[in-house]
């Protein structure tokens, strides 16, 4: 339970960062400095309320169960037999020169 425990932790902590943050913007709001500050308390009060978001995400990933590991898939034999040399008439052995010919 020690991941639930620190999740409320992170919880409470991103709460009081909101509550914080809530002060701060009718602070600013208040007084004469407002304009370009107003716009960057806002732009905090947005990342608080995302990182909020996530952190409640985050539970709700950690409070359901663990899905099972993804299943293996089945092995695919490949026979030992050789390919029909008929599906290579029109191509050369790459890297290797032509067919009938000796390299220099």
């Amino acid at each position: 339970m020690a991941l639930q425990d620190d999740l409320t932790a992170v919880q409470r902590c991103v709460d009081d960062l909101v509550r914080t943050v809530g002060k701060l913007e009718q602070q600013v709001g208040e007084g004469p400095q407002g304009g370009l500050v107003g716009l960057d308390v806002r732009r905090v009060r947005t990342d608080a309320d995302h990182l909020r978001e996530s952190v409640a995400l985050l539970r709700a990933a950690a409070s359901t169960p663990a899905a099972a590991p993804p299943k293996r898939p089945d092995l695919v034999t490949i026979p030992d037999t050789p390919y029909d040399s008929s599906l290579w008439t029109d191509s050369d052995d790459e890297g290797l020169g032509a067919r009938d010919r000796r390299a220099p």
